[in-house]
């Protein structure tokens, strides 16, 4: 048993803190243990440090799987800041001969960042398989229940390779999961006797709020207005890159704001650019879909609007939870109109192949060996992976139904007569908890006068906790291996 002084010692040696945030002793002295644990613990507050720490404890190899090249570049960037050498990112930017040297010499690196379509080549795994593996990390884990069926099924198979590789210990790691998607992230990743450490997910000092508008012309002024009158840094979500464009130009010729947008189309030295620009302080606000913000960590951002209704209140508290990591006030508002529930029906589909279509695939499939698009490519992998038709369809018919009640949960939240904070706390919370509601709580605002009540102002002059600036950049589908 690891004692408790060594671990304090090794977060003061290597992180330079004296005491932890919620949660993070517990996962770590969990995985010290060797045992299979998933962690649930709110964005923002260090999901890092709970396999950071445990890695130079336990002295090999730390294999963490990652969604997207962003975040496996934005963490070895972290780590080589503090001084860790040892750490690498195995990913589709290497031309062969780099990733040749680098399996090749596996094991000679503290902390291995892949995603789950890297990890699951065969060369990979023999190369794993000659390291001393003490932690297995799954990082972002609901990407297991949000991606993993109808996105990116390399991830239903992250059981098979860990049950290869017989790690010390595994780590599933996320900041939004109710009890279904816990329980389908412990099935799928076969972890059949692990600890679940969860912390609330409840961000007291994020005003939750929803405004209502007749029309899009009246969302556009309203949300002009808005962003005129808030204090410091924020963030417009979008489900639309075109619409992401759009509306930046249009608050451009409306406010005096320093504004870029930002999407997965943009060229990579162009979303490095707005990144750093952003997490400098060089940018009032950033119109983006959902490519940016993961792994992002600054800690002055103000508000985050979204434009469009969220598809899930997972991603949605995601999203909110990049506002306010100071402690100091912040808010999260969703602009809506009666329009608006359509785009959403529409994504609940989106790339999802029918019934009849899978029929077919699996009866003719000389049929479709040119065929492009999201949806051969997904019923490809599920051949590949040895799945057959009727698994396949019942697998999609399934996710199908998990994505219509995501979206009614969400609609319940935005159509809420309570509190806002309590329906959150209620949904995720293992042990929900009581809230105090109140005026900077949340509500159901059709005008910016919530804005005097949160005293934002006071938020922009306090001095703020330090913004780590990372390398790299985001993005989501052209990034995602």
């Amino acid at each position: 048993m690891t004692s408790e002084q060594l671990i304090y010692d090794q977060l003061a040696q290597h992180f330079g803190y004296s005491t932890f945030k919620p949660g993070q002793l517990a996962v770590i002295k969990s995985v010290l243990a060797g045992q299979e644990t998933l962690a649930v613990l709110p964005t923002g507050t260090g999901k890092s440090l709970c396999y950071q720490l445990p890695a130079y404890i336990l002295g090999h190899t730390t294999v963490i799987v990652s969604p997207l090249i962003a975040l496996m570049q934005d963490q070895v960037a972290q780590l080589n800041y503090q001084g860790e050498k040892r750490a690498v990112a195995i990913n589709s930017n290497l031309v062969p001969q780099q990733k040749y040297q680098l399996l090749t010499h596996l094991a000679d690196y503290r902390f291995i960042f892949m995603a789950p379509e890297t990890i699951s080549q065969p060369e990979v795994i023999q190369a794993l398989q000659r390291c001393q593996i003490d932690l297995f990390v799954v990082d972002e884990a609901h990407c297991i229940s949000q991606w993993g069926i109808d996105f990116r099924p390399d991830y239903l198979v992250l059981a098979a390779i860990k049950a290869q590789l017989q790690p010390t210990a595994t780590l599933a790691l996320t900041a939004t999961a109710n009890d279904r998607v816990r329980q389908d992230i412990l099935n799928k990743l076969a972890l059949k006797n692990a600890a679940q450490i969860m912390t609330s997910v409840d961000r007291p000092n994020i005003y939750l709020g929803v405004s209502q508008q007749p029309d899009e012309q009246a969302k556009n002024q309203f949300l002009a207005n808005l962003v005129k009158k808030s204090q410091g840094p924020g963030i417009v979500y979008f489900s639309s890159r075109q619409k992401t464009m759009a509306i930046a130009t249009f608050l451009q010729q409306e406010t005096d704001l320093k504004i870029a947008y930002y999407h997965a189309a943009l060229s990579t030295q162009e979303r490095y650019l707005i990144q750093q620009q952003f997490m400098q302080g060089q940018l009032d606000l950033i119109c983006t879909t959902n490519a940016f913000g993961m792994g992002i960590n600054k800690a002055d951002i103000r508000f985050v609007i979204h434009y469009h209704l969220p598809q899930n209140i997972e991603s949605y508290l995601q999203e909110i939870g990049r506002a306010g990591r100071d402690g100091q006030a912040a808010y999260a508002l969703v602009l809506t109109t009666p329009q608006d529930l359509y785009l959403q029906q529409s994504l609940v589909s989106f790339g999802i192949p029918e019934p009849g279509l899978i029929r077919r695939y699996y009866q003719e499939p000389q049929l479709f060996k040119q065929s492009q698009g999201s949806e051969f490519e997904l019923l490809r992998r599920y051949q590949q992976l040895g799945m057959t038709e009727e698994e396949v369809t019942a697998l999609l018919d399934n996710r199908q139904t998990e994505k219509q009640f995501s979206l009614q949960t969400m609609l319940d939240y935005l159509t809420l007569k309570g509190c806002r904070r309590q329906f959150i706390v209620n949904y995720f919370d293992q042990a929900p908890k009581t809230i105090e509601h109140s005026e900077t709580c949340c509500g159901e605002q059709d005008s910016t006068d919530f804005l005097a009540q949160l005293d934002l102002e006071q938020a922009i002059n306090y001095k703020t906790a330090e913004t780590v600036v990372l390398t790299g950049w985001t993005g989501i589908l052209d990034q995602l291996f």
